[in-house]
């Protein structure tokens, strides 16, 4: 089984199904495709379906998308408790994962994920605030409910999909609540976490597109190092 994902600072949706493949002890090798240089979008659209990253190769089978590759763990090792094993909550679960899937635009826009950086009062808290406002009234009743350290209690699936914006809150020092920061501390203290975390910090490249200082028109592109 191998994984093909982006550049480990800057790949969001990579970083998600990883995560899940290294906590839950599923056996399997990833392969980095570049975000940027000569070619990239090229070699991307030869290797995988949409043209973008994570793919799942699973022998003959070829799996897109972030929530297409989890659920497809979860139905290839149903031992691993990927999801919650509750009906209930693994409804709350999935519903927390769609919404991050498809919403907190904000957050994504104007405050990229960026490892290897610190940027705090870079992003305007103002353009961020209601993603920030939903993210403390999701995250603070599932780990009122589940007493935490992770929305369901243990690690599962919904965490994974909300690592991402954990590091925004840390890169971009967001205010959130001391619950809120817990959950960041939780996700950074998870070993699969700090796994990629230390990759992802002797990665060499530049995404000039995820940089906020580029994006904010501080440096011209091509010119980080």
């Amino acid at each position: 089984m191998k994984l093909l994902i982006g550049n480990r600072n800057y790949s969001t949706w990579s970083l998600r199904p990883w995560l899940v493949l290294k906590h839950f002890g599923i056996s399997f090798e990833d392969e980095v495709l570049q975000l940027s240089g000569d070619g990239w979008r090229d070699v991307l659209a030869q290797r995988s379906p949409t043209g973008k990253v994570p793919v799942l190769l699973d022998g003959d089978l070829v799996v897109p998308e972030t929530i297409a590759i989890i659920e497809y763990l979860a139905d290839r090792f149903p031992d691993k408790a990927i999801w919650p094993t509750d009906i209930g909550q693994r409804a709350l679960a999935r519903a927390a994962a769609a919404e991050m899937h498809a919403g907190f635009t904000s957050l994504r826009s104007h405050a990229p994920m960026n490892l290897r950086a610190s940027h705090p009062g870079k992003v305007s808290v103002d353009s961020v605030a209601k993603d920030l406002h939903r993210l403390e009234t999701l995250w603070g009743d599932l780990l009122t409910r589940s007493g935490g350290p992770f929305l369901f209690g243990d690690f599962t699936a919904a965490d994974a999909m909300f690592a991402p914006v954990a590091t925004r809150i840390r890169t971009y020092a967001l205010p959130v609540s001391d619950l809120a920061a817990g959950y960041v501390e939780a996700i950074y203290a998870l070993p699969a976490f700090q796994d990629w975390l230390a990759q992802a910090l002797h990665e060499p490249w530049i995404v000039d597109d995820d940089e906020i200082d580029v994006i904010q028109g501080r440096v011209k592109p091509g010119t980080l190092a």
